[in-house]
């Protein structure tokens, strides 16, 4: 499910260089002492304080560069000491150490506290300062912003209390001897420490934010957000109120405030564990709380604060698995992107989408003894250490030191839609699993071609649809959906990102997840306002046609060089006035939602997003094509078409049927292309039927082709015929003129003779011309007097036929004679 990169190995950067040193301090050529080391901190800027045991009975702590792949001695303790807090200023000037005070055997007999906090001067190492002597542990941070106020050496130091209050404490220093750094009033820092918290049972340090997230209970329960600032001011910019169990803390809880490895609570003695995680990329916020598992049964929350709403979550973990021995009593939250993952070693693994959170089925859950996350390692020793400005997470873990970056596994999730479902379960209990990995390929990993390209192939060989969802319709929103939102994070909430949501029932396999229970709670909810704005009809048509030509024209500087499948290249007046509307309203839907955005930008939205929906089209039948290997020759309707185009042909039939069900425009020269391949892989009468019912819409260019093209021999005759009687009047008579035939040629001769004669009938004062005198052609006189008339016609009016074809009286006449030579049997057609 994941991939994991290893990023630090605990023994491979620190170990070797560690044992050199300690050889030197010994002057021996092998150092055989047990080092015991141990991570301590992890700092804003990535590198990792670390602890061990020295030669001599000593204890070091050092740094590891991770930027320069160095590590630095930072202090030595003279005698073996527990240090169960450190943290290194920003300047490494200064090391605040607490350490766990071992009251065994002789010392007993002496009074001392639990806890000692130390703030070491190691540049160089110099005073040493006591800040707190107590009974409870003292959790110790520094302060790091990005700020370079080089002209002001100060340093900020956090001091977090078991008893439930945190200080701040301003650490001036100044310079003795051009390069010997110091405190300046070290006796005045415990005067001066700043009350920032008091009474609290749950805090969370965010390095990377410089946020201090902490929980308090009077009547109800609730977590502050404490912001420090650059120029070392804070305030509370968040409190959120949090229904959690009764008692969910015995103890004060620490998190992401370094490892202390002499003071580790037992999982199971953990009422409720609770974690906060937040993503700048994406803009999302989520609080993580889990129950222990009791009586099989796993509960967890995740609080959605971008979208103002939780979901709890009761997992039944089966009594076919209760004789396994559960080794971790809280499931493992990791927050990658805008999934947060839910794991449960030997259980399930659930990848919950916090953007689309409506329905279970965008969110996978996977289940049983094989999930793995892919680590060798216990799940119960992992930690997970998060970084707002980053979309993967990292892992560590602490039994051997290695730290791992973690992300998405595209070929597993293609892996699941790949995969055949279980010959015991139906096919509908694996496509909220199919569903679930399109998304997340398509949204959040979409932006890989390669990868796109691997899904259409999916798409290809699993045209039909599934029984709950419609894969091609899914794959036009999702991608749709993941460009607009690079565009802006406005349109998260008002465009569409799957037709799920819109069926009028929604089927029950992508409703539920068997063994899970879900429960919403929604919080306050946004209502945008704006006023709708009106258009005068007789502006509207050509506003759509602007519309349109924007969209084509933005088409035609993305792919000058894409002209593999033939679209984009005809007039089809039905496409072009489809994507204008849509163009209007989805502009008409944004300025109603967000009017914020601005004209200006809302138009480049609605441009590029219908402009992009024509060349994800395009892109699809560009794959297709290519995978099929079609060249030219498709487009001739004099040949038979093979299987492979019978395959294109279906696949495009299914993107009209997903583009018609979601109401979407398709690029002009799709319907002509898709009737060309009908011709060429239907049997006639299947080709008709196809027409009948809806499915082919013809275009005048596939009709002007399919007259022009086909000679007139009995098959394509009757298949020309039956085409020309289903078309509109106005259509057919266009189409009569494409087409070299005695009955096309009678057909016009009518129309021209009853167009001619209904002008006659008109114009009552009509008199006939010069021609109605003696020595008229007396041949064949009902056809010479018609044809007499309708020259004296001609004379006095305009011939409604002459702009499009050479149509006279003589043009009649010799179709007439014609057919009748042809009834006679004295003429062939």
């Amino acid at each position: 499910m994941l991939k994991f990169k290893q990023k630090f190995d605990l023994h491979r950067e620190v170990e070797s260089d560690i044992l050199r040193k300690e050889v030197s301090v010994c002057r021996v050529k092998e150092y055989s002492g047990a080092l015991d080391i141990r991570i301590l901190n992890i700092e804003r800027d990535g590198g990792i304080l670390y602890s061990w045991k020295g030669a001599t009975g000593t204890t070091r702590i050092g740094k590891y560069d991770s930027n320069t792949k160095q590590n630095k001695l930072l202090y030595t303790f003279d005698k073996q000491v527990s240090v169960s807090s450190c943290s290194l200023n920003k300047e490494e000037t200064l090391l605040a150490v607490s350490l766990a005070q071992n009251t065994r055997g002789e010392e007993r007999l002496r009074p001392i506290s639990k806890c000692l906090t130390l703030l070491i001067e190691i540049h160089p190492i110099n005073n040493t300062k006591v800040l707190k002597a107590v009974d409870c542990r003292v959790k110790v941070q520094f302060l790091n912003s990005e700020t370079d106020r080089r002209s002001v050496l100060e340093s900020h130091l956090l001091l977090l209390t078991e008893d439930g209050y945190v200080d701040l404490y301003h650490v001036l220093l100044t310079k003795q001897e051009g390069y010997r750094v110091v405190m300046a009033n070290p006796d005045h820092l415990t005067k001066t420490a700043e009350r920032i918290v008091e009474d609290f049972n749950w805090v969370q340090w965010d390095g990377h934010t410089q946020r201090l997230y902490y929980l308090t209970h009077n009547v109800k329960f609730l977590m502050r957000c404490v912001q420090f600032y650059p120029s070392h001011n804070c305030e509370t910019v968040l409190e959120l109120p949090l229904d959690l169990p009764a008692n969910p803390f015995r103890t004060v809880k620490f998190v992401n405030l370094g490892f202390d490895h002499y003071h580790v609570e037992k999982a199971e003695q953990e009422p409720v564990r609770m974690e906060v995680f937040t993503n700048r990329i994406v803009g999302s916020m989520c609080v993580c709380y889990s129950q222990p598992i009791k009586e099989q049964e796993v509960i967890y929350t995740v609080l959605l604060v971008h979208k103002d709403c939780s979901r709890a979550f009761r997992v039944s973990l089966g009594s076919d698995q209760s004789q396994q021995k559960a080794t971790q009593f809280h499931p493992l939250f990791i927050p990658i992107g805008y999934f947060i993952l839910v794991y449960l070693q030997g259980y399930f693994l659930h990848c919950i989408n916090t953007r689309q959170q409506e329905m279970l089925c965008h969110s996978l859950f996977l289940s049983g003894p094989d999930v793995d996350l892919g680590l060798q390692c216990q799940s119960a020793n992992i930690t997970v250490l998060h970084a707002e400005e980053e979309s993967n997470g990292s892992l560590l873990d602490l039994a051997t030191g290695r730290i791992h970056s973690a992300e998405l596994s595209p070929a597993y999730l293609l892996q699941i839609l790949r995969a055949d479902p279980p010959s015991r379960c139906p096919s509908g209990e694996s496509e909220p699993q199919r569903l679930a990995a399109l998304h997340c390929l398509l949204v959040y990993m979409g932006n890989n071609p390669n990868l796109e390209l691997k899904i259409i192939e999916w798409l290809c060989d699993n045209v039909n649809p599934f029984e709950s969802f419609d894969q091609i319709q899914e794959f036009i929103l999702a991608s749709l959906y993941r460009i607009s939102y690079e565009k802006s994070l406005s349109l998260d909430k008002v465009l569409p990102y799957s037709s799920v949501c819109d069926k009028k029932e929604i089927p029950v396999c992508l409703s539920k997840v068997p063994g899970v229970s879900c429960t919403t709670d929604l919080h306050t909810e946004c209502v945008f306002k704006g006023k709708r704005s009106e258009r005068k009809p007789s502006s509207h048509m050509t506003h759509m046609q602007e519309n349109t030509k924007k969209v084509l024209s933005t088409v035609d500087t993305w792919c000058l060089d894409k002209k593999l499948v033939p679209l984009f290249q005809e007039e089809d007046q039905q496409q072009r006035a489809l994507i204008g509307l849509t163009v209007d309203k989805l502009r008409e839907h944004l300025n109603r939602h967000l009017p914020r955005l601005g004209k200006k930008k809302i138009d480049s939205l609605v441009v590029n997003y219908v402009a992009k929906l024509l060349e994800l089209i395009r892109h699809m039948l560009e794959s297709v094509w290519l995978k099929s290997k079609l060249g030219p020759c498709v487009l001739c309707l004099t040949q038979q078409g093979s299987p492979a185009e019978w395959s294109v042909f279906h696949f495009m039939f299914r993107i009209l049927e997903a583009t018609r069900g979601l109401c979407l425009p398709l690029p002009p020269g799709y319907h002509t292309l898709l009737s060309v391949f009908a011709v060429r892989v239907l049997p006639h009468h299947t080709f008709l039927q196809y027409i009948d019912h809806g499915v082919l819409q013809l275009t005048e260019t596939f009709l002007s082709r399919l007259m022009t093209d086909l000679d007139n021999s009995d098959a394509n005759e009757r298949l020309k015929f039956s085409v020309l009687k289903r078309l509109p009047e106005p259509m057919e008579q266009r189409i009569y003129h494409m087409w070299d035939h005695p009955v096309s040629s009678a057909s016009i001769s009518r129309n021209y003779v009853r167009t001619l004669l209904e002008k006659h009938s008109k114009n009552k004062g009509f008199a006939f011309t010069g021609r109605d005198k003696p020595g008229f052609r007396p041949e064949f006189l009902p056809l010479t007097y018609l044809a007499k008339v309708l020259s004296d016609i001609e004379e006095q009016a305009l011939n409604p036929f002459e702009e499009q074809e050479n149509v006279d009286a003589r043009f009649v006449e010799e179709t007439a004679l014609k057919q009748t030579l042809i009834l006679l049997g004295y003429e062939e057609k």
